[in-house]
């Protein structure tokens, strides 16, 4: 079983960076993996992943020793253990508002005596006689607060065991909110930074975006999960490049 260089970085007190973009490809995730970040995310809530790309993606990750870190779409614990079975080593579980989602969420990602992921080996467990003794310290286990009602209830959340980052995403928190579309609107970055606070307070692991208007707050803050795109630095190459040339054809 391959280790997760996200989770390593993690436990050993590091940061760790996770790269998203518009395009997720085995070939995307090929050309990305020699950027330098600890893993890819593969959005399987809002983009067209399907089941059986998974296991292509969480290879082409595997070949550049990043972590595979897949958000998937629902809590439901047959959609948790199927993406873990394909191959993935990371896993975005989003909307969880209450400690018992948590807890449901936890206990659908870890094999027992942790948890009661459904038994089957998959992909990883090829050639490792380990792998159910293994696999509950190698998954790495990240819950989106995305939700007014999950920062409430964040402190009951928080007590959970056996979850790895609790990221306190801001786009869905704003419509909440009823700042829909404004995820760096003041007040709802005040909430963002005391979520945070509350996370490292407790001392559990933060997960941010790493926009730049965010970055270093969020490190000061003590965030140590950190998700970027790259599709800002494609549209301000893109704009570079054609402002060059039409100044010099001016």
């Amino acid at each position: 079983m391959r280790g997760n260089r996200v989770k390593q970085k993690l436990a050993a007190g590091e940061v760790a960076t996770v790269l998203s973009g518009h395009s997720i490809s085995s070939h995307t995730i090929d050309f990305c993996g020699q950027l330098g970040f600890d893993g890819f995310w593969i959005e399987g809530e809002h983009g067209s992943v399907t089941w059986a790309q998974i296991g292509d993606l969480s290879r082409a990750c595997d070949l550049w020793d990043i972590a595979s870190v897949m958000r998937i779409h629902s809590r439901e614990p047959g959609i948790i253990t199927r993406t873990l079975d394909l191959g993935v080593n990371g896993l975005v579980v989003p909307h969880v508002n209450s400690k018992a989602e948590a807890e449901a969420v936890m206990r659908a990602a870890r094999f027992g005596p942790i948890g009661q992921r459904g038994m089957f080996q998959g992909r990883r467990a090829y050639g490792d006689a380990d792998f159910f003794a293994q696999a509950n310290d190698e998954i790495l286990l990240v819950v989106l607060i995305e939700e007014l009602r999950a920062v409430e209830q964040l402190a009951a959340i928080l007590t959970v065991d056996h979850i790895d980052v609790f990221f306190v995403a801001p786009s869905d928190l704003a419509q909440t909110m009823g700042y829909v579309g404004q995820p760096y609107h003041p007040a709802v970055q005040e909430v963002v930074a005391g979520a945070l606070r509350q996370i490292v307070a407790a001392g559990r692991t933060a997960g941010s975006l790493s926009a730049e208007s965010t970055l270093a707050r969020d490190l000061d803050l003590g965030a140590r999960f950190f998700l970027t795109s790259y599709d800002p630095w494609l549209k301000a190459g893109a704009q570079a490049y054609l402002a060059n040339l039409a100044a010099l054809r001016a």
